[in-house]
């Protein structure tokens, strides 16, 4: 079929794109390469489409689809919307993706090469064609671009090879390309997705979310925008999910598993009414833990997995819980964040704790035995607070007796509460030996960086203290606010003030940490101690060996930064502090400061990892695990520009 036949049948609504499908993920260089084969009349592959009743296909975007049979696109959702880009000079209706991909494509009459605009480079040059322009306007246009050149003296004596040039980029739309078309009363939609997995096997391979997604978009066209509108409400709140981790909770409230599987023969109406229940189950969960824990933004969510749960317990109770119970399921997702209960393999430790709140005799009473049995005791030790860096594990329990108990802040005396208004009244990490000091003293990074050496502090405090010694402002700050500096959990003894002292600071510390902890999730309980204790967990006494990490505030703001500025550039963002655990176990193995798990092109390009200052062997366990490894901000956005944009080279 001819190129322009193509997409006359997508104008049409003759074809169209599945539901399933994934957005447009094509880079400008990917559009200029099939442009230039195309040209030079090099084979660029067939279209692998389903065919089948227009009535049934559940297609994406608004575009309406012809009645009868219609060709939905399985294999060559780039290519065509790169040729319908450039050719109509627009995105198709199922466009989901970064315009700029293949807008602004120019010829080089001279070089017959191909390249994106340019201003400095093409705009006094008449030897660059505006494709679109000129695929737009077609043969009729042809004459009055010919006429135009051969005004050009540089141009005039090789206009013949110009017509001929020009006649051959306007002729891509008549080459052909093989259709080749599934179809048949057994191409189900599971065959079809099948049959879409295999041929994508080396590229935009479909999760089970996705399948599952695809499913109930074929019986509810607008559950995929519908869903994204609920995360863009929680996004906007401070927490990042996804259409997986939202559809995962649709599930646990419908059929209380985590599988997918068993979302398949649920209804449009029931799928509604799952997502409107999980929602409203999802807003209570968050509210409670930000109002209850004081977890209130999502670098201090840990244990994201635990909401699904959580969720099905509320739908069961149709979202209405007595204090005790309130508490109880709240000690369980704090727990389970300590432990890294879901940092293994999730959907089997999601099911398994489905199922203890859901059989005979179970509930929260069976679902704590089964955490504790999973892990033992649930007793927190000095060791837990070992770790270092914004990512480890007790980073956002630290944040968590902050937030729930009568923490103070030491420039005001006031209690730390989410109720603080104001810009520099933001919580901000607080080192209570300065970092310059301890560098100075010799002191390792990993200990200067210690979570024993982390407080919170309003923004306004932490630049008045700025780089001072704790022997200097820790007085001061007893004699302003009596108490300030106990509520923040720091030692008594003044000798452990001195820098000579700070190892030794550290241990006290830690030990006053754990204390806290404890009293906290006792408080959770309600006199319900049982939980609490049970066999030791092996080593879970014993300082943890983790690897990497975001070692200082500058470096969170520089990995924020080259967040926004991916985001900027359409593609997604990475997870900061991204937590790199152990399969099997669940346990904890190193903290990346900012990774893509899935690639900065989805699936399309290798998981990535931004690692500053890290060591040997933390760039070593991030490569073995897949990862391609950067060690500065400008190296990953050269990667960006010139393997992802392609920038650098047009």
């Amino acid at each position: 079929m001819k190129i322009s036949n193509i997409l006359d049948h997508i104008d049409s609504g003759h074809m169209a794109l599945p539901e399933f499908q994934r957005g447009y993920v094509w880079n400008r260089d990917q559009v200029r390469g099939l442009f230039d084969s195309l040209y030079r009349r090099h084979p660029v592959g067939g279209l692998l489409v389903w065919a089948t009743e227009a009535k049934s296909a559940a297609h994406r975007g608004d575009g309406p689809l012809a009645a009868g049979v219609v060709k939905l696109l399985l294999d060559g959702q780039q290519r065509m919307t790169s040729l319908y880009g450039v050719i109509r000079g627009k995105p198709p209706a199922f466009f989901d993706g970064n315009a700029a991909a293949f807008t602004g494509l120019r010829f080089n009459l001279e070089s017959e090469s191909f390249a994106f605009y340019q201003p400095v480079k093409m705009q006094d040059d008449p030897a660059w064609i505006d494709v679109t322009d000129l695929m737009r306007r077609g043969a009729s246009g042809l004459g009055e671009v010919i006429a135009r050149l051969s005004q050009v003296p540089a141009l005039a004596p090789t206009i013949g090879d110009c017509v001929g040039r020009l006649s051959r980029l306007l002729a891509i739309g008549d080459i052909d390309l093989h259709v080749e078309e599934i179809t048949g009363a057994d191409k189900t939609l599971d065959v079809v997705v099948d049959i879409f997995n295999r041929v994508n096997s080396g590229g935009t391979k479909l999760s089970k979310g996705d399948l599952a997604l695809a499913k109930i978009c074929a019986d509810w066209p607008e559950a995929r925008d519908a869903m994204k509108a609920k995360l863009k409400v929680w996004n906007d709140a401070g927490y990042r999910f996804n259409l997986d981790w939202l559809l995962r909770s649709v599930n646990t409230v419908l059929t209380g598993e985590a599988k997918f599987q068993f979302l398949h023969d649920k209804t449009a109406d029931e799928l509604q009414d799952g997502l409107k229940r999980a929602g409203r189950h999802i807003d209570t969960a968050l509210n409670l833990i930000a109002g209850r824990l004081g977890l209130d933004h999502d670098q201090v969510l840990f244990g994201r997995f635990a909401v699904p749960v959580m969720v099905r317990h509320l739908d069961r109770r149709s979202g209405v819980l007595g204090e005790k119970e309130r508490d109880k399921l709240l000690f369980w997702f704090a727990q389970a964040g300590m432990w890294g209960r879901f940092s293994g393999s999730t959907e089997t430790y999601i099911d398994q704790d489905l199922a203890a709140l859901d059989e005979d005799g179970g509930g929260l009473d069976r679902l704590l035995e089964q955490l504790r049995l999973w892990h033992g005791s649930l007793r927190v030790e000095p060791g837990h607070f070992t770790g270092w860096s914004l990512g480890a594990r007790f980073y956002p329990v630290l944040y968590l007796l902050t937030r729930m108990g009568g923490a103070r802040d030491w420039g005001t005396g006031l209690p730390l509460k989410a109720s603080l208004l104001g810009r520099m009244s933001r919580l901000e990490v607080h080192h209570i030996f300065p970092k310059a000091r301890l560098y100075k003293h010799g002191v390792p990074r990993d200990l200067v960086n210690a979570l024993g050496n982390f407080c919170f502090l309003t923004k306004d405090t932490n630049l008045a203290i700025s780089a001072r010694p704790p022997e200097e402002y820790f007085p001061e700050i007893e004699a302003n606010h009596p108490g300030a500096l106990a509520s923040q959990w720091i030692p008594a003894d003044p000798a452990l003030w001195r820098i000579e002292n700070y190892r030794d600071f550290l241990e006290a510390r830690k030990v006053l940490l754990a204390a806290e902890t404890n009293r906290r999730m006792e408080e959770l309980l309600h006199g319900e101690l049982q939980w609490l204790d049970g066999r030791a967990a092996g080593s879970s006494a014993a300082a943890p060996v983790i690897t990497g990490g975001v070692a200082s505030e500058a470096e969170e703001r520089a990995l924020e930064s080259l967040n926004a500025w991916v985001v900027g550039h359409r593609l997604p963002p990475g997870v900061l502090a991204y937590d790199f655990a152990d399969p099997d176990t669940g346990s904890q193995r190193a903290v990346f400061d900012l990774v893509w798990p899935n690639g900065v092109q989805e699936e399309l390009s290798p998981p990535a990892a931004v690692l500053l200052n890290e060591s040997a062997e933390t760039l070593a366990l991030a490569s073995a695990a897949g990862f391609r490894c950067f060690t500065s901000v400008e190296a990953f956005k050269r990667y960006v520009e010139r393997e992802i944009l392609m920038e650098t080279a047009l």
